[in-house]
């Protein structure tokens, strides 16, 4: 089964390589969507793929790399629709 979510990651998240950390491992899991910083602060992430893999990156999101300090993760479950491409960063 395919599930999509879009997660907001608070926290020391930025100027940390979360962004391309985050891509590695999302493509890692064969994941679609994208990472992006944003004004406040924080990391927004939407990503699709198969169930398993999605949870692994969300336990990932909230660890992060090892120089980044998540504080809260909040996922929204989105319908997959099959509109995101290979994983990239947006800006």
């Amino acid at each position: 089964m395919i599930r999509s979510a879009l997660a907001q990651v608070r926290g020391r998240v930025q100027g940390v390589g979360f962004r391309y950390s985050a891509l590695r491992t999302a493509r890692s899991l064969g994941l679609r969507g994208w990472v992006r910083n944003e004004v406040d602060g924080s990391v927004t992430t939407r990503f699709e793929g198969p169930e398993a893999d999605v949870e692994q990156y969300i336990s990932w999101l909230k660890k992060g790399p090892s120089s980044s300090f998540v504080k809260d993760v909040m996922v929204t479950e989105l319908n997959a629709d099959g509109s995101l491409a290979d994983f990239q960063i947006t800006y």
